[in-house]
């Protein structure tokens, strides 16, 4: 424990600077949360647009594949908007990055239904792989803060647009 030389001022204790970084290290992970939900928020509108499928056939009740992934793409972009209106919280950013991620897989099921074949297969395992490891990273166990779950969900993210890409979605 450091010794104090009595001129500290009310507040700057070391639990408050301890506090900084605990701070930079939300925002960091806000960011990297923030980029993998926009990654795959990019995902499912490129796939969507190459399935045909528009932001009109968004429903409250979807009624078929279509308007499932038009409304999953909506929702999406209102946990992305969500970002910029609360402060860093890894776990409701992780759930935010996971939820993208699932719609994702809802356009891309969309999307390899209109390019039948072993590229629209692969990219919609690759996005339904990138789903699973963003649950995980959001999961209990990490709460949006472990490092390595993190790392796999961004590889896994990164594989999918790598699918998506190769199969003509974007």
């Amino acid at each position: 424990m450091s010794e104090s030389n009595g001129d500290e001022q009310p507040g700057t204790s070391q639990a408050l600077i301890q506090e900084a970084p605990a701070t930079s290290t939300e925002e960091a992970l806000r960011e990297s949360h923030a980029a993998r939900a926009r990654s795959a928020y990019d995902r499912s509108t490129a796939a969507c647009r190459y399935a045909g499928v528009g932001e009109d056939q968004a429903r409250l009740v979807p009624i078929g594949p279509a308007s499932r992934a038009a409304n999953a793409v909506r929702l999406s972009s209102e946990g992305i908007a969500a970002f910029a209106e609360s402060a860093p919280d890894p776990a409701a950013d992780a759930r935010r990055a996971r939820n993208a991620a699932a719609a994702a897989v809802l356009a891309a099921q969309v999307a390899q239904s209109h390019g039948a074949g072993e590229l629209s297969d692969a990219a919609y395992h690759s996005a339904l792989k990138a789903s699973l490891a963003a649950g995980v990273a959001a999961g209990r166990e990490g709460m949006g803060r472990s490092e390595a779950l993190n790392a796999e969900a961004d590889a896994a993210e990164a594989a999918a647009v790598a699918g998506a890409k190769t199969a003509g979605w974007m």
